[in-house]
């Protein structure tokens, strides 16, 4: 494959729904996915994202954001933003976060803009590029066979961490390395717009050192109250894409803190849990519509913890259709979390606990008429999962 498919032209614009107050979000979000040497079950992530939200005021990780302006566009469809550039860094034994978390108004531009530098083809290059003196940019060639993402995290307040992140990103096959797009518009002008790589390849320089593994990509805009959520993906090392999505409604939409294994959690509805997958064997996509997904906390007395102490989870997942049944166990290997409060009305605020964890597979079973796949057919798997809390509006 010698360029990204599908649908691009939304790729770098946030004016494809009105702005509804207190309720718009808009980001970019990436995630390398690397080999680790030291724990080869495991893996080293990097997450970025580049965001901001129609709110006067939020507090992220008890940092008060106040954009002070709108999102500003021009004749050219060229967007500047007030926003967020935020990352974790997972190295493997650490969870780094924030690597990093700096308000900057963010640009964003196809490469049929005039201050595009260079001759831009219209069929989906562009960057985004935050106004700061590190390079924080992301961005897609005219020609779409390649993507490349510059991060610098903030030494400040971590001395730690890497100096540099510099990633190539190049299409894998056809199916995950096209882009996907949905959009879905309810009452009231609620609704989501999201865009989707679901995989690709990445060659990766950390400090110099080259490291080559995979990344998957989104941009949303979501439009509406954020419920709790289980989210998650598994790249293969054969190029399989596999992910899962429950969102619900439960007792932890009344928690207002980001402590986990709240009895107020034991309940959700719905129930049934949806997935995808790219079958690179197969050569198929299947949709998954019914499954589930299981929270488990682990009582073994080495379980893995988080840096507040707190047990990291597993996750048992059932997902099928009329041809395909897929059964996993992933355990988190660490916890990366943001906490999310903003004002609303009365003098109420409201709360959202945004949960990711790097995965280390236990168990995996792919069935299908051909036969069946478990984790010794696969020279590695990787992947991320998320849970959310709470409720934001």
């Amino acid at each position: 494959m010698k360029r990204f498919g599908g649908d691009l032209s939304t790729m770098w614009r946030f004016d494809i729904l009105p702005p509804i107050k207190r309720l718009s979000w808009w980001w970019w979000w990436f995630i390398l996915v690397l080999p680790d040497p030291k724990h080869p079950e495991r893996s080293r992530q990097l997450m970025v994202l580049w965001s901001t939200k129609e709110t006067p005021s939020i507090r992220v990780n008890n940092h008060w954001w106040k954009p002070g302006a709108r999102m500003a566009i021009d004749e050219h469809d060229g967007h500047v933003l007030p926003g967020m550039v935020c990352a974790w860094w997972y190295d493997g034994d650490v969870m780094h976060e924030p690597a990093r978390m700096t308000e900057c108004r963010i640009a964003a531009l196809t490469d049929t803009h005039p201050d595009w530098p260079g001759e831009g083809m219209g069929i989906g290059g562009g960057a985004v590029v935050p106004l700061t003196s590190d390079d924080l940019s992301f961005g897609m060639l005219p020609d779409l066979s390649k993507m490349w993402l510059s991060f610098k995290p903030d030494h400040e307040s971590n001395p730690d961490l890497p100096k540099s992140f510099e990633a190539e990103l190049t299409p894998w096959w056809e199916r995950p390395s096209s882009a996907t797009y949905a959009n879905n518009v309810y009452a009231l002008g609620m609704g989501y717009d999201i865009l989707r790589i679901h995989a690709m390849k990445a060659k990766v320089s950390i400090d110099g050192e080259a490291v080559e593994g995979s990344a998957y990509f989104q941009k949303v805009t979501v439009q509406a109250p954020s419920v709790p959520w289980f989210w998650g993906f598994l790249h293969f090392d054969d190029g399989t894409y596999l992910d899962w999505f429950l969102p619900h409604i439960s007792g932890s939409m009344s928690k207002k803190d980001s402590t986990p294994w709240s009895k107020r959690d034991s309940i959700r509805w719905p129930s049934n849990a949806r997935g995808l997958m790219h079958d690179r064997s197969r050569g198929t996509t299947e949709k998954l519509e019914q499954g589930s997904i299981e929270l488990i906390r682990p009582d073994e007395s080495n379980a893995l913890r988080d840096s507040d102490g707190s047990v990291l989870p597993r996750f048992r997942i059932r997902l099928h259709n009329d041809r395909v049944n897929v059964e996993l166990q992933v355990r988190a290997t660490s916890r990366a979390h943001w906490t999310f409060d903003q004002p609303t009305r009365a003098g109420l605020t409201s709360h959202l606990t945004y949960n990711e964890y790097p995965l280390e597979v236990e168990h995996i079973l792919l069935s299908d008429e051909v036969g069946d796949r478990n984790i010794s057919d696969f020279k590695w798997i990787r992947g991320n999962a998320e849970h959310a809390w709470g409720i934001l509006n």
